[in-house]
């Protein structure tokens, strides 16, 4: 089976673990690839779900590793791969000046990444009225597992020693929308430009379109390489269904925002997530994708994965055949647009853990 159609699978069913404790400790609940654990196949380190439903009953198995920390990975019983797990990050056993760990501050993603969430709360979360669906940002929180603001001072003394003791090579920043006005660039303008005094490290930040465009000159400004201003999804009716708040930010505001932030950040480094499986068919999500495309924006298609204790937690997961309709022709898209996952600074899209698209990529050009 071709690397990017096994990724692409097992991101689809997820696997069974024989060991769960093999590698970095995977995730629960919280913002980013949550119910996920990383692990690298082919050279590629990938988040694959774990604690989901479809998971539990999944074909794919991923055997103990053995003594040089290999796993073979099976489906029903027949060895297709191999898999290895990146290690506990050393930063995790320390704690900052003011005694909270640094696991609570910021977490490994993939396999060089670090990520943070600088505000575990959302103006929409408490109501399930507005809230997206699919989110469970406030699980991490209410489980004690990370501390609801994280002050630019923890998170420059994190990043540094996630740096030197980790190898870490660029650092996602996002947030929860804490008003309907600049929502969230301003905590992240402080928060980055603390990281950037203390440390030489590439930013993406991550929040709806603040609604005043020169937020994105103070955000280049501050240290922010990368900036991601997530869709979800691409569809009226399908933003409305699954996340009504922040629907009520028209994608007519996105477009103009794209527009004026590519100019800003360069093309390339202005990227969207958008989540495939939610109800968008493929050629909406690729109609999607090409107006981004023109425009100079990457959009990182993942797919959905439901996460226990949400509204959508039973909702099913999009099968491989359909994420490969969208990843194939979203790969040669991007490539015939000289748009590519490695040229960017930071952020989800350079990483790719979450989606088999960067292999697709990759695929296409050796091909």
């Amino acid at each position: 089976m071709p690397t990017e159609r096994l990724i692409n699978a097992l991101q689809s069913y997820g696997v069974r673990l024989a060991d769960s404790r093999a590698g970095a400790p995977s995730r629960r609940g919280g913002a980013g690839p949550s119910d996920h654990k990383a692990m690298t196949i082919a050279g590629r380190t990938v988040m694959v779900p774990v604690h989901t439903e479809a998971a539990f009953d999944s074909p794919f198995l991923v055997r103990r590793p053995d003594a040089d920390g290999v796993s073979v990975i099976e489906h029903d019983g027949v060895v297709i791969g191999q898999a290895t797990f990146p290690g506990r990050p050393r930063f995790y056993a320390l704690s900052t000046f003011d005694g909270v760990p640094y696991s609570k501050i910021a977490v490994l993603h993939g396999r060089d990444v670090l990520a943070t969430t600088v505000l575990q709360t959302c103006i929409r979360y408490q109501n399930r009225a507005k809230t997206c669906q699919f989110c469970s940002i406030g699980q991490s929180l209410a489980a004690g597992r990370t501390v609801a603001h994280k002050t630019p001072e923890q998170l420059a003394e994190v990043a540094r020693a996630a740096v030197l003791l980790d190898g870490v090579k660029h650092m996602v920043m996002t947030t929860g929308t804490p008003n309907a006005t600049d929502r969230g660039a301003a905590v992240l303008c402080e928060s980055a430009f603390a990281v950037k005094a203390a440390v030489d490290l590439p930013i993406q930040a991550q929040c709806e379109p603040p609604d005043d465009d020169r937020w994105f000159e103070r955000m280049k400004a501050s240290g922010i390489d990368a900036l991601g201003m997530h869709l979800e999804a691409v569809t009226p009716e399908v933003r409305a269904r699954i996340m009504p708040g922040k629907a009520s930010v028209p994608l007519e505001r996105y477009y103009a925002a794209f527009e004026a932030a590519v100019p800003i950040f360069g093309r390339g480094q202005v990227s969207t997530y958008i989540l495939a499986g939610l109800g968008d068919a493929p050629e909406a999500i690729l109609e999607m994708a090409g107006r981004l495309v023109g425009m100079g924006v990457y959009p990182f298609v993942v797919p959905f994965v439901p996460i226990s204790g949400t509204p959508l937690e039973s909702h099913p997961a999009p099968g491989p055949d359909f994420m490969h309709a969208i990843l194939k022709p979203l790969a040669d898209m991007l490539a015939q647009a000289n748009l590519r996952s490695a040229d960017i600074k930071a952020g989800c899209g350079r990483c790719g853990a979450c989606s088999a698209l960067s292999t697709y990529e990759r695929a296409g050009v050796a091909a």
